[in-house]
């Protein structure tokens, strides 16, 4: 019964901070966010991220990260959206995560040149590299895992994670749990990175 009591009260507290985000702030903040994402959050260029339909926990995550990283801590480094995050409380961060994870995801599609080679890595990975199965963490339609963290890959622009997964190869992006997209990407060719990146924006 304890327990249950906690778990109402924490819930009651992460909805109240949400809510204390006045909405003409939080309509102001996402129409900024929107020349890069778009307004539906739909991303108006190939190279910038979907970020409707994310999981809130990812989103909140790398906004404090982005602004960590501006702040002399450990986060996530990118100068404009760490600019953009630095003046972000965690208020409005969690408004935001939660705004965008309840707008409709965008869907794509999968050129048939990537499937001979991403499928198998994503489904099942490579036992002879001790390469770990996409699936695992993204699940089998990509959607990720919230409590985890783990982020919804599908429908994600192609040119946004073939860039994602070069930085977590050569280290330059390194706020993965554990490392364990490092570790990954450390054993995908180009050709490999190239096809997954392709492949997930039709894996819905």
């Amino acid at each position: 019964m304890k327990k249950i009591i906690l778990a109402w009260v924490i819930g009651l507290l992460a909805s109240t901070s949400v809510q204390a985000v006045d909405q003409a702030a939080l309509e102001q903040t996402a129409l900024t966010c929107s020349a890069c994402h778009g307004q539906n959050g739909h991303a108006i260029m190939d190279i910038y991220p979907n970020i409707a339909g994310q999981n809130s926990n990812y989103l909140a995550k790398q906004l404090r990260e982005f602004r960590a990283a501006m702040t002399g801590g450990t986060g996530r480094v990118d100068p404009v959206m760490g600019g953009m995050a630095m003046g972000l409380s965690d208020e409005m961060i969690d408004a935001l995560a939660e705004y965008y994870e309840a707008m409709p995801a965008k869907t794509g599609t999968t050129p048939e040149s990537a499937i001979e080679i991403a499928k198998p890595l994503y489904l099942g990975g490579d036992m002879s590299r001790k390469l770990a199965a996409c699936i695992a963490c993204h699940g089998p339609r990509g959607n990720g895992q919230e409590l985890s963290g783990f982020p919804k890959i599908s429908g994600q622009n192609a040119g946004y994670l073939k860039k994602q997964l070069e930085m977590f190869r050569d280290g330059s992006r390194d706020n993965d749990p554990n490392g364990m997209m490092h570790d990954v990407s450390a054993k995908l060719t180009d050709a490999e990175i190239d096809a997954m990146a392709k492949y997930l924006g039709g894996l819905h």
